[in-house]
């Protein structure tokens, strides 16, 4: 954490740690830099149009999931289906990003391919080097790789609902929907806050519903690049990449004070209106 003092210094990794300490100071040059790039505006709109969308698509899919899940009486299947849908949390973006493109590649894809064969579309479709394209990709991704991981967090909370409950309500003549909508999901509230307090928490990055960097990195391209390319990114290129480590620090530090903010916030308002919170 002490290394973040190199995001107001004029670093250079030849001096090593020493220059950590010896550094000339910059002040706050750096930030300017970044918020004056002509860049700017289009890294924060990419950003944060991504994150968004993962927060709206990406959020209720695992809570649905797990009510559909406490729904299923055979445990066999239960489990089974659970143990497949979280499988995908395990395999690295890379392995994802080529799954993506033996899927869709417009040459060889099977998603083509199908649609040619059924004559749907007469030439393939560029959903990879589309920029209209990758935001779609990315959320559709970022569900199928997290969704059933994160549907963990919820059945966890199901559990702890007192069956009585259920019980109850089904000697008074309440019918499924109703159990759901009266005991399930009020069951789901404190939980389901505090991953949308994470959630939002962490929207400058998608940390909790897909990396975008990762996602960006991989899936992005020269083609696609006016959508693909987010802060993360750009502060690998254009700071680790070409060694100027202060102004990648300064990039990450501001997205830290801002994902920081944002969690207090988040957390302020659910406390206002639900009385549950992080903190």
């Amino acid at each position: 954490m002490f290394g973040i003092i190199i995001a107001f210094k004029n670093y250079k990794i030849s001096t090593g740690i020493e220059g950590i300490f010896t550094s000339s100071w910059a002040g706050l040059t750096h930030f300017r830099e970044l918020i004056n790039d002509y860049n700017f505006p289009s890294l924060v709109r990419n950003t944060l149009i991504l994150s968004v969308l993962k927060v709206i698509f990406s959020y209720p899919i695992p809570i649905l999931f797990a009510i559909m899940l406490s729904e299923v009486k055979h445990v066999f299947f239960k489990r089974f289906v659970q143990t497949v849908s979280y499988l995908p949390h395990f395999i690295s973006w890379v392995v994802v990003t080529g799954i993506a493109y033996a899927f869709f590649s417009s040459g060889y894809g099977i998603f083509n391919e199908l649609m040619l064969s059924l004559h749907i579309i007469k030439e393939p479709v560029q959903i990879l080097t589309d920029p209209d394209s990758f935001y779609g990709l990315a959320v559709m991704t970022a569900i199928w790789k997290e969704a059933g991981w994160w549907t963990i967090i919820f059945l966890a909370a199901l559990a702890g609902i007192d069956p009585a409950l259920y019980e109850a309500a089904e000697i008074d003549g309440a019918g499924r929907i109703k159990r759901i909508l009266y005991i399930t999901l009020p069951g789901l509230k404190s939980a389901s806050i505090v991953v949308l307090i994470l959630t939002i928490g962490s929207i400058l990055g998608g940390g909790l519903v897909g990396s975008n960097f990762e996602q960006s990195m991989l899936l992005g391209n020269a083609l696609n690049n006016e959508k693909s390319q987010i802060i993360q990114t750009y502060a690998f290129s254009v700071g680790l990449a070409q060694g100027r480590f202060s102004f990648a620090t300064a990039i990450d530090l501001m997205q830290s004070v801002i994902s920081v903010f944002l969690i207090f916030t988040s957390n302020y308002i659910a406390k206002r209106f639900s009385g549950t919170g992080l903190f």
